[in-house]
């Protein structure tokens, strides 16, 4: 049997970064090319199998990203001429004669924007709108996907499909909105932003613990988003968004150790926190405080705020905490809002408290559920009851620096240990 050529590992390796990088700017530029959805992920596809097969062989091209993007545009050419398929846009595809990407036109040159204003559209369901920007903005495969709803992969596939086919049917504009119907599209692209961001911050799947690249891409959308959103008057959620996203990316350096676990807030080093983020985010919740219009992302910004005012975990102001939740469970109540303050009622009532409301929510396929159960048995002295906990929660994440941090707790009961804030 020949042993494998090492050089295929460092190509397919190198292959795999550049598409969790590129992908959603590659397959954005190539929809806005060809004007469909379909078409663009098809010759994308074709493009990583090329550069599979020709990487390891050839090396790395200097520019990487732009070699798929000019493969896959040679792709999608080729499919519209052999197949002679709608003719107006065959004829638009034999002007094309260079391979780089024509400068993008309208108000705002962003073609990830437009993506997201396209998958939001009011004709998809909300399901299948996280979903398929989640497919084309992050290149997260149906599977990763679908382990994030918690549906099967063939539900997931099929959600996606009739996404994709009721953009192409209904004809829906690949743009920014103008500022007649971007008020009512607003909302549905900040739920999707957030969610997108969470991808990058604690991945759903099993291959890292979070994907830096999706987390910093939904930063940038956001920005762009308020220059956007200006032309209706600056609504105070989207500097709450982005105020959110930077207090979380702020702690990043700290959230997983160099074994691979995930550190608590309790126990990060706070010096390795990025302070110039930590800056950004307070002055940003500083400006929507004094407009006086909370909001969901808002709240949850002003808690991130309070949490990263405090030098060390001591110093934080838990009844602040409790009562920014208790205005969150006001304007958007859900399971989860609720298991994050019982984090917080735990700190001032005790976790007897606290696992009377942790134990009356309806989230045993949530992770964080069973292992907020699990520390709040662990301190109450109920080790037995705390180790199944934790491995309940094990079994309920596929992230290897949640399942790695989750299997160290277990394994410490017993012993002496302070209490976890629940947010990593």
């Amino acid at each position: 049997m020949s042993r494998p050529d090492p050089h295929d590992t460092l190509g397919a390796d190198a292959v795999a970064t550049v598409v969790r990088a590129e992908y959603g700017r590659v397959v954005a530029g190539l929809i806005r090319r060809y004007g469909d959805i379909g078409l663009a992920e098809d010759a994308l596809g074709e493009a990583i199998v090329i550069a599979l097969e020709r990487w390891p062989r050839d090396g790395v091209p200097p520019n990487p990203a732009g070699w798929l993007t000019t493969t896959a545009s040679r792709k999608a050419l080729d499919h519209l001429r052999r197949e002679r398929v709608r003719d107006e846009k065959h004829a638009e595809a034999a002007m094309l004669t260079d391979d780089t990407l024509p400068e993008p036109t309208g108000p705002v040159p962003d073609d990830r924007l437009r993506l997201i204003f396209t998958c939001c559209h009011p004709a998809l369901a909300e399901p299948a709108r996280v979903a398929l920007t989640l497919r084309l903005l992050g290149g997260l495969t149906v599977a990763e996907i679908a382990h994030a709803f918690f549906v099967p992969e063939t539900t997931m596939a099929q959600r996606i499909t009739r996404a994709k086919a009721k953009i192409a049917k209904a004809r829906i504009p690949y743009r920014v909105p103008g500022p007649e119907d971007l008020a009512e599209r607003l909302d549905a692209v900040l739920a999707v932003l957030y969610l997108v961001y969470n991808e990058g911050y604690l991945g759903s799947g099993p291959e890292a613990a979070d994907r830096e690249d999706l987390a910093l891409e939904a930063i940038r959308l956001a920005r762009a988003l308020r220059s956007v959103a200006a032309a209706i008057g600056s609504p105070p959620e989207v500097d709450g968004l982005l105020a959110l996203m930077l207090l979380g990316q702020a702690r990043r350096p700290a959230r997983i150790d160099e074994a691979g676990h995930l550190v608590m807030l309790d126990e990060q080093d706070r010096t390795r926190w990025d302070a110039a983020l930590v800056d950004e985010g307070h002055a940003l919740v500083r400006e929507c405080l004094r407009r006086g219009r909370p909001g969901p992302y808002q709240l949850q910004a002003a808690i991130q705020a309070v949490h990263t005012d405090a030098l060390d975990v001591s110093l934080t102001d838990w009844g602040q905490v409790v009562a920014l939740y208790d205005q969150l469970m006001q304007v958007r109540p859900s399971a989860v809002v609720a298991l994050n303050r019982a984090v917080a009622v735990a700190e001032l009532d005790g976790p007897q408290v606290a696992l009377a409301v942790v134990d009356g929510l309806e989230l045993t396929a949530y992770a964080p559920w069973h292992a907020t159960r699990a520390d709040l048995l662990r301190r109450l002295g109920r080790d037995d009851d705390a180790r199944r906990a934790y491995a309940a929660a094990i079994a309920t994440t596929q992230n290897p620096a949640e399942r790695a941090w989750l299997a160290s707790r277990r394994d410490r009961l017993g012993r002496r240990w302070g209490s976890h804030r629940g947010t990593p």
